[in-house]
C-alpha cells in the first residue's frame, strides 16, 4: 500500500504573526508534536509562500502563506489486555466505567498498552467503531491523573445518541476538586474560551486565540482557609477545562504541577479531581441514568489530613 500523505495550509493572521514558525504550527496542528513539525521543517516539508523554507526559527508575518505536508501516520494496532476494570454498569448498549488514577484512555504514539480501551477489548466483543480502531467506544476522555466515571458506547447507534447528548450540553458530569486558596463566594460560573495556550502548545489556556466556549459551574462543598474542596459541573467538555478554568481563577487544583505550583504537598504528584457524578438517557431505553463513585482513598485521605489541620 502507498503511503498517503496530506498538505496542510494556514493563511498567518496578525495574531500569529511575530512568532517563530515551528510554534506558531505546533499550536495550529494540535496533534503534531514540536520535534516532529522541526523535523518536517529541515527535511524541506515545509513552505512559505511557495518558497521552501528550511529554517524552523523563521518568524511568521501577517499574510504568509504556510504549506506543510505531514505523513500519514503509522497505524498503531490495539491488543486486548487481561486488566481488571471497576465496571459500574453494562448493557447490549454502553457500559459504565470508574477509571483509575493513573490509566490512559486510549492508546496512542509512545504509549500502546495498558490503556483503558484495551482492557474495554479484552472484556468486550463488540464497541462502537466510530472513533476507529485507536478508540473503540469512546464517547469522552478524562485525563490519565484524574480518576472516576466514563460513558462507553458498544455500538454505533448508542455512540450517536451519547455524542448527540455531550453536543447539547444535556450529560451531566459533576468532578469533586481540592483547589488552592479560599473563594470569596459560595458558587459560581465560569464562561471563558479555552484553546491552546500560544506560549506552550503542551498546556490550555483561556485564550480567544483557536479557541472554543467553555463553561464550568462550582459550588463549594468545604472551606480549609488555604485549599477549598469543590464540586465542579462541566457545561462544556474541552481537554484540561476545570484544570484551565480554576487556575484561570487563581485557584489551580491541589497537586497540578502543569497549570498550578511546583511544590508538593502531601506527597501528591497530581490533581486532585474525580469525576464522582456521570448521567445520560439511555439511547435505547429513552430513561435518565445517573451513576455515582466515590472518591478514591488517597483523595479522601488528603480530605481528612485537611479536616484534621483545620480543626
Amino acid at each position: 500500500m502507498t503511503e498517503q500523505n496530506t498538505t496542510n495550509h494556514f493563511e498567518i493572521k496578525e495574531e500569529q504573526s511575530g512568532f517563530r514558525m515551528d510554534a506558531v504550527l505546533s499550536n495550529l496542528l494540535v496533534d503534531a508534536s514540536r520535534n516532529h513539525i522541526q523535523k518536517l521543517i529541515e527535511e524541506g516539508q515545509v513552505s512559505v509562500n511557495g518558497q521552501v523554507q528550511t529554517s524552523k526559527k523563521y518568524k511568521t508575518k501577517i499574510g504568509d502563506f504556510i504549506s506543510i505536508l505531514l505523513p500519514e501516520p503509522k497505524a498503531l494496532e490495539v491488543e486486548a489486555q487481561d486488566i481488571d476494570i471497576d465496571i459500574v454498569y453494562e448493557d447490549n448498549d454502553v457500559l459504565v466505567v470508574n477509571k483509575p488514577k493513573g490509566m490512559v484512555v486510549h492508546p496512542a504514539a509512545g504509549n500502546t498498552d495498558g490503556t483503558l480501551v484495551n482492557a474495554l477489548l479484552y472484556h468486550c466483543t463488540n464497541l462502537s467503531g466510530i472513533n476507529g480502531v485507536i478508540r473503540p467506544g469512546i464517547v469522552h476522555r478524562i485525563d490519565k491523573d484524574t480518576s472516576g466515571l466514563l460513558m462507553v458506547a458498544k455500538n454505533d447507534v448508542a455512540h450517536n445518541a451519547l455524542t448527540k447528548q455531550l453536543s447539547e450540553h444535556s450529560i451531566t458530569r459533576a468532578y469533586r476538586a481540592i483547589v488552592y486558596h479560599n473563594f470569596s463566594e459560595d458558587e459560581g460560573t465560569i464562561d471563558a474560551p479555552i484553546g491552546r495556550d500560544p506560549k506552550n502548545r503542551l498546556r490550555m489556556a483561556v485564550t480567544t486565540q483557536n479557541s472554543k466556549r467553555a463553561v464550568t459551574h462550582y459550588k463549594v462543598l468545604e472551606r480549609f482557609g488555604d485549599f477549598t474542596y469543590i464540586e465542579a459541573r462541566l457545561e462544556t467538555g474541552r481537554t484540561h477545562q476545570i484544570r484551565v478554568h480554576m487556575a484561570y481563577k487563581k485557584h489551580p487544583l491541589l497537586g497540578d504541577e502543569v497549570y498550578g505550583p511546583k511544590k508538593k504537598i502531601f506527597g501528591i504528584t497530581s490533581q486532585m479531581l474525580h469525576a464522582k457524578v456521570l448521567g445520560f438517557v439511555h439511547p435505547t431505553t429513552g430513561k435518565y441514568m445517573e451513576f455515582e463513585s466515590e472518591l478514591p482513598e488517597e483523595f479522601k485521605n488528603i480530605l481528612e489530613k485537611l479536616r484534621k489541620r483545620n480543626r
